[in-house]
C-alpha cells in the first residue's frame, strides 16, 4: 500500500496506453469481419493472452531484445500478419462453427502482433516494475480496458471508412520497419548510415510493401471472382 508502489502503477498503465496505439489497430483489423459477439470476445481474450505473456517475457526481454535475427524475424511476420489483414475477410453467420473458428484465428494474430509491437514498449514499463510482477500484473491488467475501448473506437471507423483498412495495415507495416531497422544484424550491416535514416527508409519500404502486396492479393482475388 505504499504511495511509491501505486505511483509506478500509474506509470506502467500510462506507458502501456501511450505505446499500445498500433496494438489497438491490429486487434480492430483483425476483429473486423468477425459477428459482433466473437468480435468483442476476439478483442478481450486477445488482449488478455497477450498480457499474460507480455508479463511472463517481462523477465527475460532485456536480454532477448539484443539478440540478433530476433527482431528481423519479428518484423517479417508482423508485416505478413498486415498483408494478410489486407486479404478478403470471410463474413461467417454468428455462433456457427466457422465463426468460432475465425474468433480463435483473431485471437492468434492478435497475440502473436501485440507480442512482437510490444517487445520495445515491455522494456520501458521492466524498468519501472524492477522485477515486481505484482506491479506489472496489475498495470497492464488495468490498462487491457483503455486498449480494447481503443480498439471499439478504430473498428467503429473501420466500419464506417472502410479505406481507413489500408492506413491501419500500412501502420502495422510501419512499425514491421521499424522492428527491422532496430535489429543489431541491420544496424551492423548500415553502420556508415545514421540509425534515424535507416529506420525511416525500412519503415517507408515495409509499409509500401505491405499496402503494395495487399492490393495484388485483393485484384487477383476480385479478378478470380468475375472469371468464375
Amino acid at each position: 500500500m505504499q504511495p511509491a508502489f501505486w505511483l509506478s502503477v500509474l506509470q506502467i498503465i500510462w506507458i502501456n496506453i501511450l505505446l499500445s496505439g498500433d496494438n489497438a489497430v491490429v486487434i480492430a483489423l483483425a476483429c473486423r469481419a468477425l459477428p459482433p459477439r466473437e468480435r468483442m470476445w476476439g478483442m478481450i481474450i486477445g488482449s488478455g493472452f497477450a498480457s499474460v505473456l507480455l508479463v511472463v517475457f517481462t523477465g527475460a526481454v532485456s536480454m532477448l531484445m539484443t539478440l540478433p535475427y530476433l527482431k528481423l524475424i519479428g518484423a517479417i511476420a508482423l508485416a505478413w500478419i498486415a498483408i494478410k489483414l489486407l486479404a478478403p475477410q470471410a463474413h461467417d453467420a454468428e455462433d456457427t462453427s466457422e465463426a468460432v473458428e475465425d474468433l480463435w484465428r483473431a485471437v492468434r494474430i492478435v497475440v502473436i502482433a501485440d507480442i512482437v509491437m510490444s517487445l520495445d514498449n515491455v522494456i520501458a514499463v521492466a524498468a519501472i516494475a524492477k522485477g515486481q510482477y505484482l506491479m506489472l500484473t496489475i498495470g497492464l491488467a488495468v490498462s487491457i480496458p483503455m486498449v480494447i475501448a481503443g480498439s471499439a473506437i478504430i473498428l467503429i471507423l473501420l466500419q464506417r471508412f472502410p479505406v481507413l483498412v489500408w492506413g491501419g495495415a500500412g501502420i502495422l507495416g510501419w512499425v514491421a520497419g521499424d522492428i527491422f531497422a532496430s535489429d543489431p544484424i541491420v544496424l551492423g550491416l548500415f553502420d556508415m548510415l545514421s540509425p534515424e535514416r535507416v529506420n525511416l527508409v525500412a519503415s517507408i519500404v515495409a509499409a509500401l510493401i505491405v499496402v503494395g502486396t495487399g492490393y495484388i492479393w485483393r485484384r487477383r482475388y476480385h479478378i478470380s471472382l468475375e472469371e468464375t
